[in-house]
């Protein structure tokens, strides 16, 4: 879908994430940010960004950076919002993209975990308002959820072909729930992990170790359905009749993380969280998730 007009709002981490990848597509690019010290270092950071993925820098010659929302969005064909993951914020954001962006644009949130029936609720033309929930670093993990709340089947299906036509995974989310999809599995692994630790089962070390040196190597290709398909689910109704009783019920946030946060323990913002960090090693951690995921890109390619 070569020549599509795309603005992103926002031009923070994601922001300019998601405008390099459709840029690097070949897309136009405007790009709204507010706060002209963040305004000032987009370009230089897409550049960057397209460097370190072996790319022409010069394809940030694709993005502009304004500070007026209207015209950013006024002549769009695909508008995404990208600003901070506070409520009213986006409800303000959206709108002002219903009146300024043309009646054809489709309107996307990138919101992580609020459902996008909150965001748009009691605003006009919300058949063309769909979630996209794109993951951190956006150049690098291909998954997009698009999620269609109040969204007509047609601004879904030409938002997944735009998403496919430069390089992503969109998932249909057919119902708006928090978290979507990804998150709300990854968050109760989280739950899973904390509430161990709090325990006392084990520290925060064995449980990554734990991951990373098992189930976690085979989920690039085999999915936890896919898993359960694959050894029975016979044997994996056997096995969860004893480990579900067991599991963590907590319905909120677990009090041993309530208490980390109070405590000042942040992780990489504080060098302590679950575990202590040094700037080294935090670096290391960093470089080696690039390298991970930029490999992972070149061998889907």
């Amino acid at each position: 879908m070569p020549g599509e007009r795309i603005a992103v709002i926002g031009g923070g981490l994601m922001g300019a994430g998601i405008a390099q990848t459709f840029a690097a597509a070949g897309h136009s690019v405007i790009v709204h940010e507010p706060v002209a010290a963040v305004r000032e270092t987009v370009l230089s950071r897409i550049a960057d960004g397209l460097r370190a993925l072996g790319a022409d820098a010069g394809g940030a010659r694709h993005v502009s950076v304004v500070d007026d929302l209207a015209g950013a969005v006024r002549q769009a064909d695909y508008v995404t919002e990208a600003v901070p993951e506070r409520l009213h914020l986006k409800r303000q954001v959206f709108s002002e993209l219903v009146t300024h962006a043309p009646a054809h644009a489709m309107l996307a949130s990138n919101t992580s975990v609020i459902p996008i029936g909150q965001i748009v609720a009691g605003l006009a033309t919300a058949e063309r308002i769909v979630g996209t929930h794109w993951w951190n670093p956006a150049p690098l993990i291909p998954l997009v959820e698009v999620v269609q709340a109040k969204a007509s089947d047609d601004t879904v299906a030409r938002c997944m072909a735009l998403l496919r036509s430069i390089g992503k995974v969109p998932a249909h989310v057919r119902k708006d729930v928090p978290g979507f999809v990804a998150n709300r599995l990854q968050h109760a692994l989280w739950r899973e992990a904390i509430a161990m630790v709090a325990d006392g089962i084990c520290d925060a070390q064995t449980v990554d170790d734990c991951v990373k040196n098992s189930f976690g190597m085979r989920l690039a290709v085999l999915g936890p359905l896919e898993n359960a398909d694959l050894v029975g689910l016979d044997l994996t109704l056997d096995i969860h009749r004893t480990i579900i009783p067991a599991l963590d019920r907590h319905d909120g946030p677990h009090e041993f993380l309530k208490a980390q946060v109070d405590a000042g323990r942040l992780g990489f913002k504080s060098g302590t969280g679950f575990r202590s960090w040094t700037e080294a090693q935090m670096s290391a951690l960093r470089e080696q998730l690039t390298q991970h995921l930029v490999a992972a890109r070149t061998a889907r390619q």
